[in-house]
């Protein structure tokens, strides 16, 4: 089978290769996946450069690059409660290749016909999901998301618009074939052409009451502003740090209002969906399913054009999402 694998830790530019590597063996309590389609993320990138903790390093030789994809079941093994052509979703390795190899636990199953562009990047959707939940806005709540070009804001931009939430959506630059009030931002702040200070924007849209909560992937300058943009009781959240920079604080900053910032990362970034998740687990896809749930598509590719969606990422990520595909359903 073909598999985008590295043999060293490196940028993704430089130590990737497509290969023919044999199809993997199963065991007990593993199946079979046929992959249809896997997403390419920042976070792949960094388990490249093994900048992820224990347990998640690669080994080597011949590591397949990719965590997240989905596809179908093919095979089985004795004790896997799975059967022959279920739709899976999953976040665990090697899903840049035709076929993996994946203990059961790790398989989230989606119904049949699931949008590809949805399951290839399941932990999107999750990840947006309990943002929202997190952060605990309710209906007429000011919400504010950093990155609003991105895969997750634009998702959690899908549920606010549900929740009836009031997002204010922070970009670098504004994208012209994204019109992110047409998805459900309130408001979108251009940063390159704010002509004051994010705090001072943040007030006037909010009538000066400030936000309820902030959802953040970017950190530095941006992060200090939002924080001072809280309203009493307000949560920040952070999932991710783009900017290089710190962000810097007083204790006021936070202990006058009442305001927390907490850390957020994928659910199942260590541990592998539960049992009692699966209710939670078929609400997301039933919303995620409908077609009026809208993702971003950048590109799609074979695997044999990868080094394009890892370019197209690395440098254009603002573009959409990238998919390497494999076959169809």
């Amino acid at each position: 089978m073909k598999a985008i694998v590295f043999d060293k830790i490196g940028s993704p530019v430089d130590v990737l290769q497509l290969r023919e590597v044999p199809v993997p063996e199963i065991g007990d309590d593993d199946v079979l996946v046929r992959m249809m389609a896997a997403s390419v993320n920042p976070g792949d990138f960094l388990f490249i450069e093994n900048l992820y903790p224990e347990p998640k390093k690669p080994v080597f030789p011949g590591q397949i690059a990719g965590n997240h994809g989905t596809g179908v079941v093919v095979k089985v093994g004795q004790h896997a409660a799975f059967e022959v052509g279920a739709v899976v979703a999953f976040s665990y390795y090697n899903t840049w290749a035709e076929y993996a190899a994946v203990p059961a636990e790790w398989l989230i199953p989606l119904p049949s016909h699931f949008p590809v562009e949805v399951g290839a990047q399941f932990v999107n959707p999750i990840t947006a999901w309990d943002l929202l939940r997190e952060a605990a806005v309710r209906p007429g709540d000011w919400l504010a998301l950093t990155a609003g070009n991105s895969a997750v804001s634009t998702m959690v931009l899908n549920f606010a618009k549900l929740m009836k939430v009031n997002v204010v959506s922070i970009v670098r630059t504004a994208q012209e074939q994204l019109n992110l009030k047409e998805w459900g931002a309130a408001e979108v702040v251009e940063l390159s052409k704010l002509p004051r200070g994010l705090a001072e924007e943040i007030a006037e849209i909010t009538h000066q009451s400030g936000v309820n909560a902030v959802i953040d992937c970017v950190g530095g300058p941006v992060a200090s502003e939002l924080i001072k943009s809280l309203s009493n009781g307000g949560q920040f959240l952070i999932y991710g740090g783009f900017s290089p920079e710190k962000f810097q604080l007083h204790s006021f900053d936070l202990l006058m209002k009442g305001a927390q910032i907490k850390s957020y990362i994928y659910r199942y970034f260590f541990h592998p969906p539960e049992a009692n998740d699966r209710t939670v687990l078929n609400e997301i896809a039933e919303i995620c399913g409908r077609p009026d749930f809208r993702v971003r598509v950048g590109g799609v590719h074979t695997l044999d054009d990868f080094k394009t969606a890892i370019n197209e990422t690395l440098h254009h990520p603002q573009s959409g999402k990238r998919f390497l595909k494999m076959s169809d359903l």
